[in-house]
């Protein structure tokens, strides 16, 4: 027989407008704002063979965790997409929580240790928007990604020039949604359809695997997403690798590279670290470092700080842009 499920009717929304926010739009990174410059010697070198793999029509993805959006990069990445020097942006569930959230009251991001004891956490009406957005998605066979960012633009929310999925939208570049239902405070909400959610988000991933496509020649970055980049993208690659396979062509010869701040300290990260050692464990490791580059690829790692890695990025693209 089947198990009772709790009645979310029961639940008591807040406005959003009541909740103490812990970040807003001054967090946000201009291209003529001042930041504190990466020192990576990786960082140069992806920056040339981003320029590169857009010369020749490669695919340049970025998998982004929800910290990168926080940190402010989104006008960066943004600029970035407007140049077409990227290719695909995917984020999980909580990036595109704040990315809707900051366009929509310019603020975002709550105390969970506050929160979680009083029962609110998450349960606030205006953020539930996204789940009427994703419904509509469902209804016109869109993908989250998109469906979001269209109701961010339809609802001229005020600050959607700093949203990355209205500007996916604006400029026709995929800005894709790879969501773990029961992960994410929208999944709370009386209004959440799983049926549409996990339809609209399997639409991108099957947009993502389209991009990785294009990945021979190109470049992808995993920034700060322990699970969701890695593993999405290993199942991408795999279903890329099995069509081009069998139309005689091959995706080995890429560029990867992890940003995050885990300190690795194996002395050669083009070689997987052994089971004894913990640093096996860490996903973007093992699979964006090695395994998937293994056939004639490269790869990279970039520790620091989001707030200071992307932006240097960002700056050694534009200086290799100017005459």
């Amino acid at each position: 027989m089947p198990f009772e499920t709790f009645d979310r009717s029961r639940l008591k929304m807040k406005p959003i407008g009541e909740r103490q926010h812990d970040l807003d739009r001054g967090c946000f990174l201009y291209p003529d704002s001042p930041y504190e410059r990466s020192e990576s010697a990786a960082l140069p070198v992806l920056a040339e063979k981003i320029q590169q793999a857009r010369a020749r029509g490669s695919a340049v993805i970025l998998m982004l965790g929800a910290h990168v959006l926080r940190r402010g990069a989104a006008p960066l990445l943004i600029d970035l997409m407007r140049r077409k020097l990227v290719s695909h942006i995917a984020l999980n569930g909580a990036g595109a929580i704040h990315d809707y959230e900051l366009a929509l009251i310019g603020k975002t991001c709550e105390s969970v240790a506050r929160y979680v004891r009083t029962g609110e956490f998450g349960l606030w009406r205006e953020t539930g928007g996204i789940n009427d957005a994703v419904v509509e998605g469902q209804r016109d066979g869109l993908g989250m990604g998109e469906a979001i960012g269209r109701a961010i633009i339809r609802g001229e929310f005020p600050f959607a020039e700093t949203s990355l999925l209205a500007a996916g939208c604006r400029l026709g570049l995929p800005v894709t949604i790879h969501a773990a239902i029961g992960q994410d405070i929208l999944h709370e909400h009386p209004n959440f359809d799983g049926a549409a959610a996990g339809e609209t988000s399997y639409t991108d991933f099957l947009i993502l695997a389209t991009s990785v496509e294009d990945l021979e020649g190109g470049v992808l970055l995993n920034i700060g997403t322990a699970v969701m980049g890695p593993e999405v993208y290993l199942k991408a690659l795999t279903m890329a690798r099995n069509v081009a396979l069998q139309q005689g062509r091959e995706i080995n010869h890429f560029t990867t590279a992890v940003f995050d701040l885990v300190a690795l300290h194996a002395p050669d990260l083009r070689r997987e670290a052994p089971k004894s050692d913990p640093s096996y464990y860490f996903r973007p490791y093992k699979t964006i470092l090695v395994r998937t580059v293994a056939d004639g690829g490269e790869s990279f790692y970039v520790r620091g700080d989001h707030g200071s890695t992307v932006p240097t990025l960002y700056h050694l693209i534009m200086e290799r842009l100017k005459p």
